[in-house]
């Protein structure tokens, strides 16, 4: 007589909530990539916890961590999300031939939207899925081909590979009638006392500051929305001053819709190219890292004076 074989699974939501966050360090972070609130994610792994039966995570000052029996779970489980996607990837890989690429929102509308035809051009007539994203994209699943995107300070697991495309200059912009009506500006310190336009909190206008040479960088002023193409609009709307890059900057300065304040050298970060290793060096990967090394080229914006501190 045989017998049917069960697995004794949690349940999947919960596993891929716990190993996202393993992945990510933190539970917002893996809120991000999942599109759901850290509420849920917290829950998800309470529900593992007690359907295991084992402790996954600690408390670790005002956040979370891994336990010992924790990493050592959630290591075996990126492996096995792994699997899957690399086997439902070959499906895809087999039933479609476009190629889907993830790139932040601000960066997809402007700079690659209008581009695309020459992109797939480029790839052979290659069909492209252009997704604009907030937040990194999860390759574990199999449905993200490259990622384009800009990082501070990037740390890419061991079946991802990232290339640097371009490190740009980072840029404080305004708009004309704005800059008109502040006169004043000439270093880069006159624009603490400005509002400036910020994303999720002051840190980046904060690290700009400090390179563009201002000592004890006081409390600052400014809305904060959360994407970097809102600050940008809201900069042209007259709002305040806010920081792009010169990828980004390039066409609103030639239109004359921004200008930029305080001119200086600062680069804070750099866009990345990331793809899963094992298929980096597919033709349409690198054809696409090479259309990209050229558009970049086209977008660098060289400063007028010397920093001014």
């Amino acid at each position: 007589m045989s017998q049917t074989f069960r697995r004794r699974l949690p349940p999947l939501l919960a596993l891929r909530a716990f190993e996202t966050f393993g992945r990510t360090g933190t539970v917002r972070a893996a809120a991000d990539e999942l599109s759901v609130s850290h509420t849920v994610v917290s829950r998800h792994i309470q529900n593992l916890e007690s359907a295991i039966g084992v402790k996954l995570v600690q408390k670790s000052g005002r956040g979370l961590s891994l336990t010992r029996e924790g990493k050592r779970y959630a290591g075996h489980l990126s492996r096995a999300l792994d699997l899957i996607a690399s086997a439902t990837g070959e499906l895809w890989g087999g039933s479609s031939d476009a190629l889907h690429i993830c790139c932040m929102a601000g960066l997809a509308s402007r700079r690659l939207l209008a581009r695309l035809p020459e992109i797939e051009r480029f790839l052979g007539g290659r069909e492209i899925i252009l997704q604009p994203i907030s937040a990194r994209p999860d390759f574990s699943q199999g449905e993200v081909d490259a990622e384009i995107n800009y990082l501070e300070y990037p740390n890419f697991p061991p079946d991802l590979r990232g290339e640097i495309v371009y490190r740009p200059r980072i840029l404080a912009v305004a708009s004309p009638p704005f800059s008109a009506a502040h006169p004043h500006l000439r270093m880069a310190g006159d624009l603490v006392k400005l509002p400036l336009l910020h994303e999720r909190s002051t840190r980046q206008w904060e690290n700009w500051l400090e390179h563009a040479g201002v000592d004890n960088v006081p409390p600052l002023k400014g809305p904060k929305l959360w994407h970097g193409h809102l600050a940008v609009e809201a900069a042209r709307l007259g709002q305040g001053v806010a920081l792009v890059s010169d990828l980004m900057a390039g066409e609103m300065l030639a239109s004359g819709e921004l200008m930029e304040v305080c001119p200086a050298d600062v680069r804070l970060g750099a866009y990345y190219f990331i793809a899963p290793a094992r298929r980096w060096n597919d033709p349409a990967i690198a054809a696409l890292r090479e259309w990209l090394q050229g558009f970049v080229r086209e977008c660098m914006v060289e400063p007028e004076v010397a920093a001014a501190h």
